[in-house]
């Protein structure tokens, strides 16, 4: 798959995972926020719990499932990324940090949602 593909893959995942997640009551507060070189892909509420959402989509689920590809490396960004917005939100409660995994193409779409998918590493 090319470059142009791919980033319209990850963008229409990034739709998909947003509206899955108003579906299913969180209530949206940032997409794309980005902080420097990192950037997280949808910050919403859920209840009074903060969650960090990191959004994978494949068209072909063959060789990686999406949530494989979030590795310890991007699970650092990601808690970096959060500490960053939490401290210019000036939040203070509980946060966690979901993956929503999606397989799309042209007959399927498969949405996988991973709540408290990783814990921060200290």
């Amino acid at each position: 798959m090319q470059k142009k593909e791919k980033s319209e893959l990850g963008r229409l995942g990034e739709k998909i995972a947003y509206n899955y997640l108003v579906k299913k009551g969180f209530t949206i507060k940032e997409t794309n926020w980005r902080f420097k070189h990192k950037e997280i892909d949808i910050i919403c509420m859920y209840e009074s719990t903060l969650v960090i959402v990191e959004v994978k989509t494949r068209s072909n689920p063959d060789f990686e499932r999406p949530q494989d590809a979030v590795t310890r490396s991007k699970q650092r960004l990601l808690v970096s990324a959060a500490d960053a917005y939490i401290q210019s939100s000036d939040f203070q409660g509980e946060v966690r940090f979901d993956i929503i995994s999606i397989v799309k193409n042209k007959t399927t779409e498969i949405i996988e949602h991973i709540p408290d998918a990783f814990y921060p590493l200290l």
